[in-house]
């Protein structure tokens, strides 16, 4: 594994059905509503078939550190409302995959993701701050694991929720 590869699995539980939860996640432009403290732009650039798949999206997202990545990825896979798969590529180039499992009331969502950080700044540098990296991911998947159970209270209760802001705002340009 070279210095600027990165293995994540990311676990989520959160109440609600698998349709809600994949309703949500397959929505990408609404991402900058619900998880604003991770994704700053969202277009869907391409609607790809009748099921998503070829559908080809731009990001520009962040972390709690003070930088910016601008990718894209390209849905390969959808089983909805069990999950879908996509490849990415930009500033993070790989694999990211889905998973939702219904279980009573609850469901249980990982993300496996499996990128090559390639924004030079993380390439160059990724040999020796890999860790703080990792931490930056890890930081950014607890906001949107909080962000999606208020998600899901907006749309059941109907109320106003107000989800993390991204951090480090006056550094972010669109």
């Amino acid at each position: 594994m070279k210095s600027n590869d990165y293995a994540f699995v990311t676990r989520w539980r959160v109440r609600g059905t698998c349709r809600e939860v994949s309703d949500i996640l397959a929505n990408a432009p609404d991402l900058v509503r619900w998880w604003p403290s991770v994704y700053l732009a969202v277009q869907e650039l391409e609607p790809g078939d009748a099921r998503g798949i070829g559908k080809v999206v731009s990001l520009y997202t962040k972390g709690w550190l003070p930088y910016t990545l601008r990718w894209q990825f390209r849905v390969t896979e959808n089983q909805a409302p069990y999950g879908f798969a996509l490849e990415a590529w930009g500033d993070l180039t790989g694999s990211g995959r889905w998973r939702l499992a219904q279980d009573g009331n609850w469901v249980d969502i990982t993300y496996d993701w499996r990128v090559s950080a390639d924004k030079p700044i993380l390439r160059w540098f990724s040999f020796i701050l890999k860790p703080i990296f990792a931490a930056n991911h890890h930081w950014a998947m607890r906001q949107g694991e909080a962000s999606l159970k208020l998600e899901l209270r907006r749309r059941w209760e109907g109320t106003a929720v107000t989800p993390p802001p991204p951090t480090f705002r006056y550094l972010i340009r669109p």
